[in-house]
Formats: structure tokens, C-alpha cells, sequence
């Protein structure tokens, strides 16, 4: 598949194309303007003042007065009411419209895409899941992105699925799928399991196909940057057991992609050195011995293999917190949380440390979706994404 290029179907798709709505792209170029629009993302329906705005930025009361009227023009900020002030007359305070844009978030997995509707401040609200085979090949994988791209259910006027409609403005779309790849071109490597899809330009070619900016990344960061986005502080592990195993990494609030973008590839650490054959070619991986428990049934010694790599994790990194998801564990959530949090306690106990809490992420099944439609929103609001 080396240098392919998608030869289907071009042009925008999905909920008014770009700028399908009222969002004008050029006003979130500005730096200031993303400060701003960070804090009335923040500020949820409350609002927050110009003063406030002016404070919290250490931007002049003018240039943030210049900055939400632009914001207001095009859409992207109204007025939530007014708030009493210590002196003077009451101060008017501003939101975000989260509906003036959208992104989408499509997660590609081994036998399932997924794709959600994602508004400014994050929310779902929209969605569409289909069966995948990821290596049927480029084309068909490609047109059955295209195809949940353009088949995401869109909220508000113009968005009851009907593609044809305009709707809300489409900011661009966040593609997250099994690694390796290379972030920074959106180039795939040996995804594994699927060596076919080594050296294929998927950004370039969805972009091609969908006429909207696109951003790649692999599925654990894109879910690791989502839950650091809602709200997930200090340095912490994603682990995402489903199909295969990997990590996303977060490291001083920003996600560890490393000096390649190959960081994470968690599953493939060898604990068993005769142990069983894994699909990247090594033996003894933690996720062929994970997937083979699973599928024998034994959910059990599934979460204690699991234990044991991300006891290997909290010693290097010594990280706050780990958080479990994936389809698998979302099928047995207490028997993972347990038995993964049994292995470090008895870690924590022989190195005379605390043991390193372990809790299922937020956002479920939806977690890695929504985290790469934080890969678009995050920028927009001048914080790391794509």
C-alpha cells in the first residue's frame, strides 16, 4: 500500500462541510483569540467577563474587547447575562457557543470504526459505528471513513443526519487507529498485525477524500489527550485493551509522543522470554499474553498480565495514576481494576512506595473517538492536539 492515493469520491462531507456554518477559520489563527476562547470554553454556561477575560490572559482591556467583538461577529461567542461588580454598573458576561462549530473523531479500529460529532466544548453529539476489516485495503478502508464521516448525525438546525443539509460548521476531522505511525506526517508504519499498511500517507489521503483538514494519531493518544482535555491532571497512563494493547502517555500534562511519535507501544515489551508467538514478531509480549487469556476466558490472569506491564510502567516513569480502558475491559471493568491494582499494591509494597491508584478512564467505548476530535479542537483553543 506504500504511496497509494485514495482515487474514490472527493470533496467536503459530514455536517455543512468546512464552513458549513458561521465559525470563520481565519479568527482562530490568532493566539490571543485561542486564550480567549479557552477561558469561555472553561467558563461553561455561566460565562466570564471581558474583566475577567483581560485578568486571567494579562491581555489589555481593549484587545480583549476587540477580541470578543470578533468572537461575537462570527458566531463563536454570545452573551450569557450580566453580573453584579463591587462598583460601577453590572458587568456583562460572555460564553461560548458551542455549537458554532463541530469536529469529528473517527476511531479506526482492527474491525469497527467508529466516528462522533463532537461540539466546541467537547460533548457527543453525534455518532456512527460500523463493522471494518483493516485489511481489506486502502480503498476500502478509506471509503468506509468517508462513508461514517458523511453519516455522523449532526444536533441543531441542519443536523438531523441529512449530510446534504447545511449544518454546523466542520472544523476538520481526528483520525486515531493502532500503531505505529508517525504523528507528524500522518504517515503509517507497521500497524501490527496489518504490515500491508506500512508507509501509507493516511492523512494526505483522507483529506483528499474529505475535503477538511485531517490529523492523525494513534488510538491511545488520541484517548490520552481526550481525558487530559476533560479534565485528567498530573502525569498518568491510558492503557486500552480491545483488539490489541498499547498506552498513551501523559507526562506533565502533555501527551509523551517521543522524539519518532512511537511512544506507547506498550503492548509489545517482552515479559515471557519463551513465551507465545506475538503478530509485531517478538515472543512473550504482554499483549499476547493478555489477548490469550482473554480469549481463553481467564479474565483473571488477563488483568494480572496486565498488572505486571503496567507495574514495569509506574517503575519507570513513576506516574500519578493509571487509568484502564477498551472494549474488553469495559466487559469486566472490577475484575481489571482489581487485579491490575492487586500487582502494583504488591509492587508498592516491596519498594516501600504508595501504590499507584488504577481506575477505568471516562468516556467508555467512546474514549479514543472523542479524543481524536480533541486532535482538531484542541489547537482551536491553543492548547496541544494535532
Amino acid at each position: 500500500m506504500r504511496g497509494t492515493r485514495g482515487s474514490g469520491p472527493t470533496g467536503p462531507v459530514g455536517p455543512g462541510g468546512p464552513g458549513g456554518g458561521g465559525v470563520n477559520l481565519l479568527a482562530l489563527r490568532s493566539h490571543n483569540a485561542a486564550l480567549v476562547l479557552d477561558l469561555l470554553r472553561a467558563a461553561g454556561d455561566e460565562g466570564i467577563s471581558r474583566l475577567e477575560l483581560a485578568e486571567r490572559t494579562g491581555l489589555t482591556p481593549q484587545a480583549v474587547s476587540k477580541i470578543t467583538a470578533r468572537l461575537r461577529e462570527d458566531g463563536l461567542a454570545a452573551e450569557a447575562g450580566r453580573r453584579a461588580s463591587t462598583g460601577g454598573k453590572p458587568r456583562t458576561v460572555l460564553r461560548l457557543v458551542p455549537e458554532a462549530g463541530h469536529a469529528v473523531g473517527v476511531h479506526l479500529d482492527r474491525d469497527e470504526v467508529r466516528a462522533v460529532l463532537v461540539d466546541l466544548r467537547g460533548r457527543v453529539v453525534g455518532e456512527r459505528r460500523a463493522a471494518l476489516d483493516l485489511g481489506a485495503g486502502a480503498e476500502a478502508v478509506l471509503g468506509a471513513v468517508r462513508e461514517a464521516v458523511a453519516g455522523v448525525p449532526a444536533a441543531g438546525p441542519g443536523g438531523d443526519g441529512n449530510a446534504s443539509r447545511p449544518g454546523p460548521a466542520l472544523l476538520g476531522v481526528g483520525v486515531a487507529l493502532p500503531g505505529p505511525l508517525d504523528h507528524g506526517r500522518g504517515v503509517l508504519h507497521r500497524v501490527t498485525g496489518f504490515p500491508e499498511w506500512d508507509g501509507f500517507p493516511l492523512r494526505e489521503a483522507l483529506a483528499e477524500r474529505l475535503g477538511v483538514p485531517v490529523v492523525v494519531d494513534k488510538d491511545t493518544n488520541a484517548a490520552a489527550l481526550g481525558l487530559a482535555a476533560g479534565g485528567q491532571g498530573g502525569s498518568f497512563a491510558y492503557l486500552h485493551l480491545g483488539t490489541g494493547l498499547g498506552a498513551g502517555l501523559v507526562i506533565g500534562g502533555r501527551v509523551h509522543r517521543g522524539a519518532r511519535t512511537g511512544a506507547g507501544e506498550f503492548g509489545h515489551q517482552v515479559i515471557q522470554l519463551d513465551g507465545p508467538p506475538c503478530t509485531c514478531g517478538n515472543r512473550g509480549c504482554v499483549e499476547a499474553l493478555c489477548l490469550g487469556a482473554v480469549e481463553r476466558g481467564d479474565l483473571r490472569e488477563a488483568a494480572r498480565v496486565l498488572g505486571a506491564g503496567a507495574a514495569n510502567l509506574v517503575g519507570l516513569l513513576d506516574i500519578d495514576v493509571v487509568l484502564l480502558g477498551g472494549r474488553t475491559v469495559a466487559a469486566a471493568p472490577e475484575t481489571f481494576t482489581d487485579g491490575v491494582g492487586a500487582v502494583l499494591e504488591a509492587w508498592a509494597r516491596r519498594t516501600g512506595q504508595d501504590a499507584v491508584p488504577v481506575r477505568v478512564a471516562a468516556g467508555g467505548g467512546g474514549a479514543v473517538a472523542g479524543g481524536a476530535a480533541e486532535l482538531v479542537l484542541g489547537p482551536v483553543f491553543g492548547r496541544g492536539g494535532g
